[in-house]
């Protein structure tokens, strides 16, 4: 929910987007610094002072993905000082669609050490400090001050609020950008100065509504767009000039390509952040079944060898029963289960597609979970032939057919 009501008051009332430098300068450039920034110094705006504050700036991003990648490459180049990067993942093949600091020979690394590798080969005078580890409630805070600013671009909900709660704790200012298929936003969140996360989603939305980039897929270059302009913010926060996105939301539709700015303020509804919650998993997750749901959902669920068996008696006219995939058309011309009928989970749980309850019906999807999500629809729609496949086309791919491509 984007609020425009009256600010709160105090400090966190003053959206303004125009702040002091964040970092003071640090030490004389050396010549061969005031020869690779040279391009930038000229900038009045900037000049030795502010390529200076950059040098002792330290930065963390969240995240060597779609945002992080060309994030740390534009940070890197343009001098800040220290980059700090966290994530717990390893390069695959279809990261490089997007993630432009990665490249084929480094698939199977981490993704720290991948996009540490490629910093310095494009610039050796910035230090790289490397979190191959998971950001949680354990950490967050202490990471986020030790650093002056940083950076989201994550894409989970999960992550996103824990990322705003812990910098708030943290009393440290973050660039929070978001992409999904052709669309993306940006924005810069100060709790202790103006809006936070909070203020522009004060809950998450129900688990399945907003698909994963895994799900529905990314423009490639729209994470540079977007990635650039998280840079450009970072690089005025820290040396103090222009006007921030602090207090407006950017958002940028890249298949008309036209911008759109949004004013945000504090929301006086949304309660003050004054600890991390338990688990931010659970907090994005709808409430948890009770004993008896989960039997019940078990008791309907098979995995992928069963489901081999039963597409085999299928083919021999020993079984009859409806394959359904709950996917999105993208995924499924990436790879299918054959003999798979697609019926999107948000067209069944619309009521735009009704399923027959006639026949014997088994749901699937990527991994399980919207699979699942449906199951539970039309077990209280009195459906009894139903069941679905947990682990999805992933476990049918790992289990059955590894010739599948993965995605």
């Amino acid at each position: 929910m984007i609020h425009a009501s009256e600010p709160k008051p105090g400090n966190r009332g003053n959206d303004s987007g125009r702040q002091p430098a964040l970092v003071a300068p640090g030490d004389e450039l050396l010549p061969e610094e005031l020869l690779r920034y040279s391009r930038q110094i000229i900038i009045p705006e900037i000049g030795i002072s502010g390529q200076r504050r950059l040098k002792n700036a330290r930065v963390l991003v969240i995240g060597a993905g779609g945002l992080g990648a060309p994030a740390l490459l534009y940070l890197a180049a343009a001098g800040v000082g220290t980059l700090g990067i966290i994530d717990d993942d390893v390069v695959d093949l279809g990261n490089l669609q997007r993630q432009v600091i990665h490249s084929t020979n480094t698939v199977g690394q981490p993704k720290t050490e991948s996009a540490a590798a490629r910093i310095k080969e494009l610039n050796p005078l910035v230090t790289v400090i490397k979190h191959n580890e998971r950001l949680d409630v354990s950490n967050a805070v202490g990471l986020f001050g030790q650093y002056d600013l940083i950076l989201d671009g994550t894409d989970n909900f999960a992550t996103r609020y824990l990322v705003n709660d812990a910098a708030a704790l943290a009393a440290k200012p973050y660039i929070w950008g978001s992409i999904l298929r052709f669309d993306g936003q940006v924005s810069v969140f100060w709790d202790a100065k103006g809006p936070n996360y909070r203020d522009l989603y004060p809950t998450p939305p129900p688990p399945g509504m907003v698909p994963s980039c895994a799900e529905g897929g990314v423009f490639g270059v729209l994470c540079s767009q977007i990635g650039s302009v998280m840079v450009a913010e970072a690089i005025k926060l820290i040396t103090g000039v222009g006007r921030s996105l602090l207090g407006r939301l950017l958002v940028l539709d890249s298949l008309e390509m036209t911008w759109r700015e949004v004013a945000l303020h504090p929301d006086p509804e949304v309660p003050p952040i004054t600890a991390l919650l338990p688990s931010y998993d659970d907090f994005c997750s709808a409430p948890a079944l009770d004993a008896a749901g989960i039997e019940r959902i078990a008791a309907h669920s098979i995995d992928a060898r069963e489901l081999e068996r039963l597409l085999a008696n299928r083919g021999q006219g020993t079984e009859d029963f409806l394959l359904v995939d709950v996917r999105e058309p993208g995924e499924a011309e990436i790879v299918s289960i054959p003999g798979a009928l697609l019926a999107p989970r948000g067209a069944i749980l619309g009521g735009e597609i009704e399923l027959p309850r006639d026949r014997r019906i088994i749901l699937h999807c990527k991994s399980g979970g919207r699979s699942g999500e449906v199951l539970a629809y039309l077990l209280e729609q009195d459906y009894v032939q139903v069941r679905h496949v947990s682990g999805g086309i992933l476990a049918w791919i790992h289990d059955v057919d590894p010739q599948l491509p993965g995605y």
